[in-house]
């Protein structure tokens, strides 16, 4: 980013702080990746789930309810914090089932087409997670993200930081998280956003391990079917 580009989000920046105004992002997208990633959980074999399928579901559903009702009276640490939590409870279950599914992988536990299926199904899993995580960590989080009214000093440079006609107040919502997650798993790498900051690099240099990991199991196994 230029000098004239960080001066111009800069103040915009600070005419959006000094009239008050703090634009939110919506929580619907995030909310539905959170289920959505519970649903996907619940269709993996139960030999691989930790507890009852249902479990991830029920105790994520309890944590969400507060997160919901924090956000809408503006107890914004407290939201972050069930955040978090969130986060890191969906990323024990799915660690659990991973180091299952490896596990039994030797023994023969399961039918060869329910262990393709559950490969697939954490390997979708795993996006969501990581996703969820570059888009709670970076620059403190959603909320302090937006406080800020603009994205200058993240932990990844977007295309939206380069372009010369930007919007000043821009800054990186969910799905652009979900996207650099996605690229990470698909190209074991982020294509279009370079990852500036150490922690983000290590993350995704973890998520690109456990991706290649996984198609790597599930590569031998089809080659076993066949």
């Amino acid at each position: 980013m230029s000098d004239a580009q960080a001066a111009k989000h800069e103040a915009a920046a600070t005419a959006q702080n000094k009239a008050g105004v703090v634009v939110l992002e919506p929580l619907s997208i995030p909310l539905l990746a959170t289920w959505a990633t519970c649903g996907l959980y619940m269709l993996l074999p139960p030999t691989m789930t930790l507890g009852p399928r249902w479990l991830l579901l029920a105790v994520v559903t309890a944590v969400l309810i507060p997160l919901i009702i924090f956000r809408l009276r503006h107890r914004f640490f407290q939201s972050h914090v069930c955040g978090h939590l969130t986060a890191g409870i969906i990323t024990l279950f799915s660690a659990y089932s991973l180091f299952t599914l490896v596990r039994d992988l030797p023994h023969h536990h399961d039918s060869p087409v329910q262990m393709l299926e559950a490969a697939g199904l954490l390997w979708v899993i795993n996006i969501l997670i990581f996703a969820f995580w570059y888009w709670r960590l970076d620059g403190g989080g959603p909320h302090a993200r937006a406080s800020r009214g603009h994205y200058q000093t993240g932990c990844f440079l977007f295309p939206q930081m380069t372009m010369k006609n930007s919007d000043p107040s821009w800054s990186p919502r969910f799905l652009d998280y979900l996207f650099v997650a996605f690229t990470t798993s698909t190209a074991f790498s982020p294509t279009d956003t370079p990852v500036l900051s150490r922690w983000a690099k290590l993350l995704t240099m973890l998520q690109s391990i456990i991706s290649l990991g996984v198609v790597v199991l599930v590569a031998s196994r089809a080659i076993n079917i066949i």
